[in-house]
C-alpha cells in the first residue's frame, strides 16, 4: 500500500524553515532536500510550494534575494529572526502533538490506556 503524502502547510512552513535555519536555499533546492531527507515520503511541487514561501515572506518569516549560481540567476530565501522564532514555537508544537498521539497509541498497542 502506497504511504500518503498529505502534509498541512502548518507542518509544511515548518519543514521548510528548519531547512532555511541550516542555510539560505533556493525554491528546487528546497523540493529536493525535503525529498531526500524524508526518503520521499515528503513531495512538494512548485505551485504548492511557491505560494507557501510567499505567504511566509509576507509575514516577515523570510526573505529572498537573487543570486548568480553556476550561470543562472535564482531567487534563495534566508530566514529571519521572526522565522527563527516561528520555528521553535512550531517544532513544540509538534512535541508536544507527537508526545499525546504516542502515549495514546501506545496505550492502546500495550494495554495502558
Amino acid at each position: 500500500m502506497a504511504e500518503e503524502k498529505i502534509v498541512s502547510s502548518g507542518n509544511t512552513s515548518m519543514l521548510l524553515l528548519q531547512l532555511l535555519s541550516e542555510k539560505d536555499m533556493y525554491g528546487y533546492e528546497m523540493i529536493e532536500e525535503l525529498e531526500k531527507r524524508s526518503e520521499y515520503v515528503f513531495s512538494l511541487k512548485a505551485g504548492t510550494m511557491y505560494p507557501l514561501l510567499h505567504t511566509m515572506e509576507s509575514r516577515k518569516l523570510l526573505i529572498s534575494y537573487e543570486k548568480e549560481a553556476q550561470g543562472k540567476v535564482r531567487r534563495y530565501y534566508s530566514i529571519t529572526k521572526q522565522g527563527m522564532a516561528e520555528l521553535i514555537r512550531k517544532k513544540e508544537a509538534w512535541e508536544t502533538y507527537t508526545k499525546a498521539v504516542g502515549q495514546v497509541i501506545g496505550g492502546a498497542l500495550y494495554g495502558n490506556a
